[in-house]
């Protein structure tokens, strides 16, 4: 008998001996609701729910009350749906990397086909509810953040270069422009600027991130700015990204966009900002790092809340 030969059921056996070794599961019988909900990225969605309802807040016109929760609902959902898709596609570097290993994939909570179907699921259904809820301009932007998130950046960008995060970042910075969308059907000024805050505030977030677990992604072999382009080139990266956010951020005030609540806080929420980015540019501890990336956290929180204050005070007063 030739030796060279592999039959079925000494492939299934290796593809399992696998799974075992990197953690994976081969069925869902683990798996319980949390761990579903584990799957669809909540603390991150949390941050795109609160941006995308500024966004539909801020907008001009008028949506009814329960429309405007649907259309909520629509963008948590299709955020989770991304972050699914994400953890089935990153599934084996997830399972080396000491930060996500515990994911319900890498735990062996949840097999890799069912994480597939629950992302698809979710994805399909977020899109048409959302064009049924209020327009297809709003369903298009969905799907089209969708696609961004799970093909361009996932599956495109994040292993094959450093830039991986600066061209990713788009995928995060729709939700303020469909939240916008779901009440006007159209993307004009503001919602393009809300877009662009975001944009640029991607890299010195996560470049902040990458610097104090660059061990992980050496492990799993992703080319993060630090692991490629060494500590001192990302720590200038984020200095300098830093100044294009808060001119960003600025930028509706002058141009009539936003009233002098936000302004003012837009001024000082950057200035600590570059103070932080500032101690990571100069400095060559991991505090810093730490520091920054948590801040940015709550900068963006701030900031749209600021938003949203400074018009509805515009109203009312």
């Amino acid at each position: 008998m030739n030796s060279s030969v592999t039959s079925p059921a000494m492939t299934a056996s290796a593809h399992s001996a696998e799974a075992e070794w990197l953690g994976l599961a081969t069925s869902g019988s683990l798996a319980t609701w949390r761990d579903y909900f584990q799957l669809l990225k909540p603390r991150v969605v949390s941050l795109v729910v609160f941006t995308g309802f500024c966004g539909l807040l801020i907008a001009p016109g008028s949506i009814n009350p329960i429309l405007a929760a649907v259309a909520i609902l629509c963008i948590a959902v299709g955020a989770g749906a991304a972050g699914a898709f994400n953890m089935w596609y990153e599934a084996e570097s997830d399972a080396l990397m000491r930060r996500t290993a515990n994911r319900p994939i890498p735990a062996g909570k949840i097999a890799k086909p069912e994480a597939l179907a629950f992302a698809v699921t979710l994805a399909g259904a977020s899109v048409v509810l959302m064009a049924l809820a209020t327009n297809w301009v709003a369903a298009g932007l969905l799907l089209s953040s969708i696609f961004y998130y799970t093909h361009i950046y996932t599956v495109w960008l994040k292993r094959r270069t450093p830039q991986n995060i600066v061209i990713g970042g788009g995928a995060g910075a729709f939700p303020p422009v469909i939240g916008w969308a779901a009440v006007t059907g159209d993307v004009t000024l503001m919602p393009v600027l809300l877009f662009a805050i975001i944009f640029l505030w991607t890299p010195p977030h996560f470049w902040a991130l990458s610097l104090f677990v660059k061990g992980d992604y050496e492990r799993a072999g992703i080319p993060m700015l630090p692991v490629v382009a060494g500590e001192s080139v990302t720590r200038l990266q984020i200095w300098l990204y830093t100044w294009l956010l808060v001119a960003a951020s600025i930028a509706p005030w002058p141009l009539g966009l936003a009233g002098s609540v936000y302004g003012v806080s837009a001024c000082a929420l950057g200035a600590l900002f570059l103070a932080g980015a500032f101690r990571v540019w100069r400095g060559d501890d991991m505090k810093a790092c730490r520091q920054l990336f948590a801040y940015s956290i709550l900068y963006l929180f701030v900031l749209f809340g600021a938003l949203v204050a400074d018009y509805f005070l515009g109203r009312v007063l």
